[in-house]
């Protein structure tokens, strides 16, 4: 019997064993920002890294991304001159993937892409991603307005620069804002900042929030809701609305984390880190502690995190179970499982695999956490 019993448990070892190889006989590529341009997406690397080891391979691409698409091309290129990765999750998508992508398919076509959150015009992105993951700018245009009236916002600030406003689906979204405040009686202002990536660089630009944000509080009353296109403006945006009791209802990006830590100077400490509920918690006691319930919102979960996770979910799904980028429902269902809420995906056009998704809102001091 004790030598059945050894014979069978050495099988399963061996079994044990080929199924981590087979688990670990490819890898995928995730590129993202830095912790200074993008934290959400950068941490999103991490814990899949910490989650499949060896399978996962990190590239960064440069702070200075406008002025130095190069860089980006060339860290990409590099992921795919491994003939072991087979899918790579860019995130955020920055100019020069799409130049990249066709690169790589030149090379090797049966490298698979998935993008989260382009910047690149979305008829180009459609023409070379095999699935893109973009929060929905377009409904997020009604319903960033409808939360900031809702929290009582008579007026909405919209910040953001040509570089941006050059982008399609942002100025859409711009668009759609200043339609449905016209429809909400609620006043629409455009003020144009600073570009992070220009002269001044992104220290110019949070000088200028910082310093804008009370004069804007000033002429137009605390019942107005700030917003920027910006993820580096979010932080100045938050300790604005903070310091002068005016509302902020969504981020560019949004995300428990995006912005919220360094505003409230809160620290994410290991035993909470990852946990999006136990950081929802302490923001919110935060936020109340200084005066502003009912005055700040975000998701429940960050969107660019999500699109890294749940990207390297999707594209193990592929590889190993031959998921199809094509079925809209059984991609969003990876991706709201990963998340652990509900994800509402729908499709930017029948040319391809572009997919928009939303989510629901936290308002601190008054939702449920």
């Amino acid at each position: 019997m004790r030598k059945v019993l050894s014979v069978i448990l050495i099988t399963m070892m061996f079994l044990a064993v080929g199924s981590v190889a087979m688990a670990a006989d490819y890898k995928i590529g995730v590129v993202t920002g830095t912790v200074s341009q993008g934290e959400d997406e950068y941490r999103g690397a991490e814990n899949v890294a910490a989650k499949y080891g060896d399978m996962i391979v990190h590239a960064i691409y440069p702070d200075n991304f406008m002025q130095e698409q190069e860089t980006t091309i060339a860290q990409i290129v590099q992921l795919a001159s491994d003939r072991s990765v087979k899918a790579i999750v860019v995130a955020q998508a920055v100019p020069g993937t799409v130049a990249a992508i066709r690169q790589v398919k030149d090379m090797r076509p049966d490298v698979k892409f998935i993008l989260g959150t382009p910047h690149e015009d979305v008829e180009l992105v459609e023409a070379v991603a095999d699935l893109s993951l973009e929060t929905d700018q377009y409904a997020r245009g009604r319903t960033i307005l409808q939360l900031a009236h809702e929290m009582g916002a008579e007026k909405f600030l919209h910040y953001s620069f040509p570089r941006h406003m050059s982008m399609q689906l942002l100025a859409e979204r711009r668009d759609i804002m200043r339609d449905e405040a016209g429809k909400l009686g609620m006043e629409f202002i455009e003020v144009t900042a600073p570009d992070p990536m220009g002269d001044s660089g992104l220290p110019g630009a949070q000088q200028f929030v910082l310093e804008d944000v009370p004069r804007q509080v000033a002429e137009h009353g605390k019942d107005i809701a700030l917003f920027s296109t910006n993820c580096g403006m979010q932080e100045p945006l938050i300790i604005g609305a903070l310091n002068t009791g005016a509302i902020f209802a969504e981020q560019c990006c949004p995300s428990p984390t995006h912005g919220y830590p360094g505003a409230l100077g809160l620290a994410i400490t290991d035993d909470i880190k990852g946990d999006m509920n136990a950081i929802l918690s302490t923001i919110n006691d935060a936020v109340v502690e200084k005066g502003g319930a009912g005055r700040f919102a975000t998701w429940g979960v960050s969107f660019n995190m999500m699109t890294v996770e749940a990207g390297v979910e999707i594209a193990r799904a592929y590889v190993e179970d031959g998921l199809d980028f094509a079925d809209m429902d059984a991609v969003a269902a990876v991706f709201s499982k990963t998340a652990g809420v509900d994800a509402n995906a729908s499709r930017y056009s029948d040319a391809g695999n572009f997919y928009l998704f939303t989510m629901g809102s936290v308002i601190f001091g008054e939702t449920e956490i």
